[in-house]
């Protein structure tokens, strides 16, 4: 049983000893924790709360509910709902925070509490080292009888996240349905089940063949949205001659195609595509996360605009967009964020997105993804003794390549023209993790390997 406490929720498999795993107690507690820390930061007592369907969302949402009525606070349960659409509720309903119970791409023997804010937005560092510590002195005071909370449901936020998309002037639905768009769709039955579809439809798509969109939680693959996920609804989509295939998560945060032809978009070219489109008709800035590909910072420079480096992690890439102004950002595992609609990632303003940029671009998914510079990412690891500094580590790995420019907000990102390598240590275990990039697969492993022998290298000289 796992259990993971940190700055941005709880996270943890269902069941278990308590502190071990994410049981009804923790669920309580952690519960208990932020909503006191809402109502102490805003003064208000109103609270959102929706979830993916996997399995174990109905028993976690009655825990949080009530807990939060036990705490004196009004709870709007949004039911079956999506990360973005609980993050747009919050702002709309003026409430002192958000939950959302999702383990995102994790098995479905996991469950979270993502945390949100008054803006609807994740919670910063300090904050959630603020609920850590409430959640460890359990220094939180439930209401007496006649001062419970109240709850109440509301089922109007799909229709409304939906509404704001297509309000936006960079969506045009006109395009979309005389593209006469043919599309699979694969939403791992969870709630993309619901929402997608019904995008897809006020889009004016008119033919959709739904693959795993029943929402009730039994995964019918893992649901990370990657290429080795993604085999079925490959062929899906070269059986059913359409012209393209679309992929979410359970909470509807992370996006990626699939081209006609059954091969992969790749995730890491959502946000590039993405921006391609609101680069041409909005001049200005983009942002992504240290590990994401290149290709984005080659597109902003060639549409003028200038393209800045986040720390890994949606709250850092949504402050440096915030610093910057940028107009488009996210992450380079299928997150974008539109700050238009709003500062969270969003898979349901990308697909309107990329589906005006590629009606308007008239030709098929593997002709736009040509038009992309071609880079390869090489994910990796090299595992150290519990008792290694990695710091110290890292440190001496920069020494070696101060010369090469390179970046330190989050772990090491080191330079080579085109290429990178990028090195950041893990929270939960003693590993580092390298990422690499360049023009093709073997540069970017090649890369990766020096890396790697440079490191043993510096242990042997200990």
């Amino acid at each position: 049983m796992t259990l993971i406490k940190s700055i941005s929720g709880i996270r943890g498999t269902i069941g278990g000893t308590v502190g071990e795993g994410l049981t009804p107690v923790d669920i309580v507690k952690f519960t208990s924790a932020y909503g006191t820390w809402a109502v102490n930061k805003t003064g208000i007592k109103r609270i959102v709360v929706g979830r993916d369907a996997r399995i174990s969302g109905a028993m976690v949402n009655n825990l949080v509910v009530g807990a939060l009525q036990g705490l004196g606070i009004d709870v709007i349960d949004l039911g079956l709902s999506t990360t973005p659409t609980v993050e747009m509720a919050v702002s709309a309903k003026q409430a002192a925070g958000g939950i959302v119970l999702t383990a995102s791409h994790n098995p479905k023997q996991w469950n979270a509490l993502k945390l949100l804010n008054a803006d609807g937005e994740f919670i910063s560092d300090a904050d959630g080292k603020e609920v850590l510590e409430i959640a460890e002195k359990s220094d939180f005071k439930y209401a007496d009888v006649n001062d419970l909370g109240t709850v109440s449901t509301d089922d109007n936020f799909l229709q409304a996240h939906i509404d704001k998309i297509l309000a936006l002037p960079l969506v045009d639905t006109k395009a979309i349905a005389a593209a006469d768009f043919k599309i699979v769709i694969d939403c791992v039955n969870s709630t993309g089940g619901i929402f997608v579809p019904a995008l897809l439809k006020a889009l004016g798509v008119k033919t959709v063949h739904e693959l795993y969109c029943e929402p009730d939680g039994n995964f019918p693959h893992n649901p990370e949205p990657l290429p080795e996920n993604l085999t079925a609804l490959s062929k899906e989509v070269i059986k059913k001659q359409a012209d393209l295939g679309i992929a979410v998560d359970p909470d509807v945060d992370r996006l990626c195609f699939v081209c006609e032809d059954g091969n992969m978009f790749g995730e890491e070219y959502t946000l590039v595509a993405v921006s391609d489109y609101v680069l041409q008709h909005t001049k200005g800035n983009t942002v992504s996360n240290l590990s994401s590909t290149r290709a984005l910072r080659d597109v902003t420079e060639k549409a003028g605009g200038q393209y800045h480096a986040a720390a890994v992690g949606e709250v850092n890439v949504v402050n440096k967009m915030k610093e910057v102004k940028a107009v488009i950002g996210g992450e380079g595992n299928g997150g974008v964020i539109y700050p238009d609609l709003h500062y969270g990632r969003d898979a349901l303003v990308g697909i309107a997105l990329f589906l005006t940029h590629l009606a308007k671009f008239g030709r098929s998914v593997s002709h736009l993804r040509s038009t992309y510079p071609a880079y390869f990412i090489s994910k990796n690891k090299i595992t150290l003794t519990p008792e290694m500094n990695i710091d110290a580590l890292l440190l001496k790995v920069e020494e070696r390549y101060k010369k090469q420019p390179h970046s330190t907000i989050d772990g090491l990102k080191i330079e080579f023209d085109k290429e990178w390598v990028h090195l950041r240590k893990s929270n939960t275990e003693p590993i580092i993790r390298i990422y690499s990039e360049g023009n093709s697969e073997t540069v970017a492993n090649n890369l990766a390997n020096k890396i790697i022998a440079d490191i043993k290298e510096i242990l042997k000289l200990k």
